[in-house]
């Protein structure tokens, strides 16, 4: 794999220019940019695969759906719907994506819609919603919305300063994106990154000039979905892990250091599972000589398989801020939005 990616580097070379241009473009006003009269909050990426992003928008949910009505607008990735739709109780995973849907099952009180034109689909949840802030999913390079606030993503152990464009490494656009962010968030963090450690990531990052902080994943104590179990209940259990996600190596390690025994099944991300999958799934289960068995899978999976099958269980996961950096970064989104007043 290293050897292609290495042979395809003139690719890479071509596609800078390409996404070099197509920025400038809208730099200069070429190509246009709507901005909205509320706040419209970014989150993404320059690099492909995951970073964080669904954890951190359901921070921000947390944050902000208290004071204002919020509006959260993806594009659906892999839904067989088409153009805008807004999520109700009768939706599955296959209708609006596996993302907008957990946003949507996990937070009643906020609207979530999807839309590959995202101009179009603020309009719609600022005209029919009365939207206050619109929260934007996975949409850093998308350039025809004009956000107000950017919040770039990027791994701990996957720092786009140390990557190169596609096809030779993960970037989706240019390091030089990273000028368009308000903040840089470093997620999948060790809990216990040292502050030297940190001094060194921010130096590498110290050329764009942003505010940066450094995120880990929270687990939860328990499991959620067809029980509720304890994270200690489960050291009895035999486990088998359903994953269809970009990385589950930090799932992965968690468990293990938790002392749970599990058997992992391992799809590509956003999978959607075949009636034979499920049935090899299920046949999988019963195999195991146990009469303490569980089926578990991540919160994103869950909504691809909660109908799909009868009994299975998540743990959800959060985002927790270093060093109780929590009230720093707060205060930069709400003082934000203040302005829009």
């Amino acid at each position: 794999m290293k050897l292609l990616r290495f042979l395809l580097f003139p690719f890479a070379i071509i596609y800078d220019i390409v996404t070099r241009i197509r920025n400038y473009f809208f730099d200069v006003g070429v190509f246009k940019e709507t901005s909205f009269k509320i706040p419209v909050i970014v989150v993404g990426n320059l690099s492909v695969g995951g970073t964080g992003k669904t954890p951190q928008i359901e921070y921000l949910i947390r944050l902000l759906k208290k004071n204002y009505k919020i509006g959260v607008l993806s594009r659906g990735y892999k839904r067989k719907t088409k153009g805008y739709v807004l999520l109700k109780n009768t939706h599955v995973a296959e209708d609006v994506g596996d993302e907008p849907l957990q946003y949507f099952n996990k937070f009643k009180n906020i609207k979530v819609a999807v839309d590959a034109n995202r101009v179009a689909g603020i309009g719609r949840l600022i005209a029919e919603n009365n939207a206050e802030v619109i929260l934007l999913d996975d949409a850093y390079q998308h350039r025809k919305v004009k956000g107000s606030f950017y919040i770039l993503l990027t791994k701990y152990k996957d720092l786009f300063v140390d990557d190169f464009l596609l096809p030779t490494g993960n970037l989706r656009e240019s390091k030089k994106g990273a000028e368009r962010a308000d903040v840089i968030l470093v997620t999948k963090c060790p809990n216990n990154l040292s502050s030297k450690e940190q001094e060194t990531i921010k130096k590498k990052l110290s050329v764009y000039c942003k505010k940066v902080f450094f995120t880990t994943i929270k687990y939860a104590n328990s499991l959620s979905g067809s029980t509720s179990i304890s994270m200690e209940e489960l050291k009895d259990y035999e486990v088998l892990l359903i994953t269809g996600i970009a990385n589950p190596t930090p799932l992965r390690a968690y468990l293990k250091s938790e002392g749970i025994r599990f058997q992992h099944l391992k799809f590509q991300d956003h999978h959607y599972f075949s009636n034979q999958e499920i049935k090899d799934i299920q046949q999988r289960i019963n195999e195991i000589p146990s009469t303490k068995k569980i089926i578990l899978t991540t919160e994103k999976d869950y909504v691809r398989l909660m109908y799909k099958i009868d009994k299975v269980a998540y743990l959800s996961i959060e985002t927790l801020f270093l060093e109780k950096k929590e009230p720093v970064f707060n205060n930069l989104i709400t003082s934000h939005i203040q302005e829009f007043k």
